[in-house]
């Protein structure tokens, strides 16, 4: 550790903040950033919307993100962020801030890896300020917040060592994308004419439990933040979770009932020994006989039923809108009980798109476990480099 310097976060980057207000939102053209794309240290476009050239002028006058600037959460997902790539012209959204690292001082991959380490995570808790509705970091206070860091050199041997896991975990990413893609597309109401109500084609199931009263070490947690970090349950102590959740005995489609336009449907298959939970915000759909969840999600996941969904909903808050369950389980899909062949290829491509995804978890199970022993020096990079070739 006697290599490691000690630094303030202004002396290795500026720190910028995006707008305070929402652009109207196109189907085309420059990214407007959400902090809902910032997952487990990468940028998740699907989860941003797009804006207007005319529009992208205006949100950019204050700082336009370029290649290797650390995009973070400001507001409700603290200790989020990821790394800006290339080849996409976006603006920061609401909430979002940046940091435009000094590369004399700190290559930008390890200024992200700095800030994910437990060590500024642990930072971003204690002083970040309690809001009455959500918590925040203090954008004037961030520069003379403490970071340490090791020379450039040894910076560049622990990216490239940690480097190729992030690398596995993007092509993993792609390749469940371009499955859940091909299976949108696969089922489209432009492809198919049968529709049906929701409801005739699952049940929703609305049994709750109160973890509280659990009399089991560790549950399966299904809630809005773990889908947005990567559709993994987190596994947690019941008694962490303070309110009645439903319980999910099966495999189901969770479909949220908050703010529908936002692309929240899951697929998910719950551990055979382990309880599962799901938030209240989520309705809990199983598939009737002869269907899976896969043929299920094919069509509960289009974009056309999201917008049919929107049109319902209830609530006078932009943020807290709901759809009420009768008016989702009514409205129409395409039938996926029609699909033949079709349906085959859609079960192939769902379990590549799940191992994938699976694949994903161990890999970030395993950065995870690294980071914080390289960023502390108790773990040399050498062996770090063997670790992650074994299973890179």
């Amino acid at each position: 550790m006697s290599e490691w310097s000690n630094y303030t976060v202004g002396e290795v980057a500026k720190v910028f903040d995006g707008p305070h207000a929402t652009p109207k939102k196109t189907t085309e053209g420059p990214w407007f950033l959400s902090i809902s794309s910032l997952v487990e240290g990468r940028l998740v476009l699907s989860e941003s919307a797009h804006l207007s050239e005319e529009d992208f002028a205006k949100w950019t006058r204050r700082v336009t993100p370029e290649p290797g600037d650390i995009l973070f959460s400001y507001e409700t997902r603290l200790g989020e962020a990821a790394l800006m790539p290339t080849g996409v012209q976006a603006c920061l959204g609401r909430r979002m801030g940046l940091l435009r690292p000094n590369r004399s001082l700190v290559v930008p991959q390890f200024l992200l890896y700095t800030y994910l380490a437990p060590a500024f995570q642990e930072t971003i808790k204690a002083r970040r300020i309690h809001g009455a509705t959500v918590d925040r970091i203090p954008l004037v206070d961030l520069p003379s917040w403490p970071l340490i860091l090791p020379g450039v050199p040894e910076q560049k041997a622990i990216v490239a060592a940690l480097g190729a896991l992030d690398g596995k975990i993007s092509v993993n990413e792609r390749i469940a994308s371009t499955a859940e893609e091909l299976i949108l597309t696969t089922a489209s109401s432009v492809r198919w004419d049968r529709r049906v109500r929701l409801e005739e084609i699952c049940s929703l199931e609305k049994e709750q439990s109160s973890p509280q009263e659990m009399s089991v070490d560790i549950v399966e947690h299904y809630s809005l933040p773990a889908f947005d970090a990567g559709r993994g349950a987190e596994r947690v102590s019941p008694a962490t979770i303070k309110s009645n959740k439903f319980l999910v005995k099966r495999a189901a489609v969770l479909l949220s009932k908050l703010n529908p336009e936002i692309p929240r449907v899951w697929n998910i298959k719950p551990a055979p020994n382990i309880p599962a939970l799901a938030s209240t915000e989520f309705l809990v759909l199983t598939p009737k006989s002869g269907l899976s969840t896969h043929g299920l999600w094919s069509v509960a996941a289009q974009p056309d039923f999201r917008t049919a969904l929107a049109s319902k909903v209830t609530g006078t808050s932009k943020s807290h809108q709901r759809v009420r369950p009768a008016e989702a389980l009514s409205t129409e899909v395409v039938d996926p009980r029609q699909f033949g062949e079709d349906g085959r290829k859609i079960e192939v491509l769902a379990h590549r798109a799940e191992l994938a995804r699976r694949e994903n978890r161990a890999l970030a199970t395993l950065r995870d476990t690294l980071l914080p022993q390289l960023m502390s020096g108790r773990l040399r990079v050498r062996d770090a480099e063997k670790i992650v070739e074994d299973h890179a």
